[in-house]
């Protein structure tokens, strides 16, 4: 599918709509449409995605900010037609082989209302390509907007209907706002939430990023980091015990164990075998993860950082311990602590963490940690950004659902006004 997208400014120029344009053009490359970004500012991207500049699209061009002017006092400047025709000029020509057109905010925002009659005056024409009006903002919606806008045409445009076209909303809200703004029915416009990616924002190595798509653990809700090596003196077959019993509570758990076989005894080989069937044993096998027995060598401290940031909590159920570095960089890392009830850790932890006892009952050791994570605002809201707000599964599940249903559409054209 060729697709077009069109704003104002595009990425490298910094802002919020741009950053969502850079992210829309890389999933749909990625999924291997054919894209193409359309503004005034902007320079190709490195994934395939091209530019096409549009000079008159700028809603700081010389030209378009004296007629803005003019316009916000509530006048149409007689220059007016003339840039609606030369922005259609450039417009036209550049969707020409476009399946879909996806303006960002132009529909929605005072910024360049020429540019937004111009692509109102052509989207009912013969051959243009379906048409997606994606609002981030609705200036008739804000009040600081309001000064600027006026009763009839073009400042109606941004609260009018687009026969034809397809309404999507970034949220609730707006989607609220733009039903009684433009009298749509709630259930014709769409709410695609913008999102973010994971792997960029925190930066992961390029192994975690390997690791955690192949293990699914950002679906884990919490996701419970076991830092330690495969030896019995860890009480690992403690922590499947505890982890099966979590589950009963918060079906989601999962938990990672990173750390390598224990290098200096033979039987430690063994021991990882015995924690493998006690896994089969408690169905943990898509929820508890010995990295030991996904890869062959060791974990470089990058990629063990990378879990550290990536969990929701860490677990200790040593039985005996010298001293406890995990909790200082769990520490550091913000994140929650529960531990065997060892002096080392306690000297180490002091009030700040939840102690349990290594050869105690599962269940408690369960029901503590279900109590502390589920009473956690962080945590709950962690869990709903991995769920809700990837933007690999926003695409996967709202947008490339709402590219094929407008591809499918006949072109609106005749439409009424």
């Amino acid at each position: 599918m060729n697709i077009a997208l069109i704003h104002y400014t595009a990425p490298p120029v910094v802002g919020g709509v741009e950053s969502v344009l850079s992210h829309h053009a890389r999933l749909m490359a990625g999924a291997g449409h054919s894209v193409r970004l359309l503004a005034a500012r902007g320079e190709p991207g490195s994934d395939g995605v091209e530019f096409r500049r549009l000079p008159l699209a700028d809603s700081l061009h010389p030209e378009i900010l004296a007629a803005k002017r003019v316009l916000d006092a509530g006048r149409v400047p007689p220059s007016y037609e003339d840039l609606v025709r030369r922005i259609s000029a450039e417009l036209l020509p550049a969707v020409a082989d476009s399946d879909v057109l996806i303006a960002h905010n132009i529909c929605s925002l005072n910024m360049n209302l020429a540019l937004t009659d111009a692509l109102h005056r052509a989207y009912r024409g013969p051959g243009f390509p379906r048409l997606i009006l994606w609002h981030h903002d609705l200036a008739w919606a804000a009040p600081r907007y309001l000064p600027e806008l006026h009763d009839g045409p073009p400042w109606d445009l941004l609260r009018s209907p687009w026969p034809g076209a397809i309404p999507v909303a970034v949220s609730e809200l707006r989607k609220g706002e733009l039903s009684r703004l433009a009298g749509i029915p709630l259930g014709d416009i769409r709410v695609v939430p913008n999102g973010i990616r994971f792997e960029e924002f925190l930066r992961l190595e390029d192994r975690t990023i390997g690791l955690v798509s192949k293990l699914n653990l950002l679906q884990a809700a919490p996701l419970i980091l076991i830092p330690v090596r495969i030896t019995p003196r860890k009480n690992l077959e403690f922590a499947l015990r505890a982890l099966a019993r979590l589950r009963r509570e918060m079906p989601d758990a999962a938990a990672v164990i990173t750390g390598p076989v224990g290098a200096h005894n033979p039987e430690n080989q063994k021991y990882l075998r015995d924690l493998l069937d006690l896994r089969d044993e408690l169905g943990l096998e898509s929820a508890a993860h010995f990295l030991a027995d996904v890869e062959r060598e060791v974990l470089p401290d990058p990629v063990i950082g990378d879990f550290y940031r990536l969990a929701d909590a860490l677990f200790l159920p040593s039985l005996e311990e010298g001293f406890g570095l995990p909790i200082l960089e769990a520490g550091i890392c913000r994140s929650p602590v529960f531990c065997s009830d060892l002096p080392a850790l306690r000297e180490l932890g002091g009030e700040s963490v939840v102690y349990l006892s290594p050869e105690g009952d599962p269940q408690d050791a369960a029901s503590r940690i279900a109590k502390t994570l589920g009473g956690s605002p962080t945590f709950r809201l962690a869990a709903s950004v991995r769920r809700n707000f990837r933007w690999e599964e926003i695409y996967r599940d709202r947008i490339e659902p709402l590219l094929l249903e407008t591809a499918g559409r006949r072109n609106p054209r005749g439409a009424g006004s």
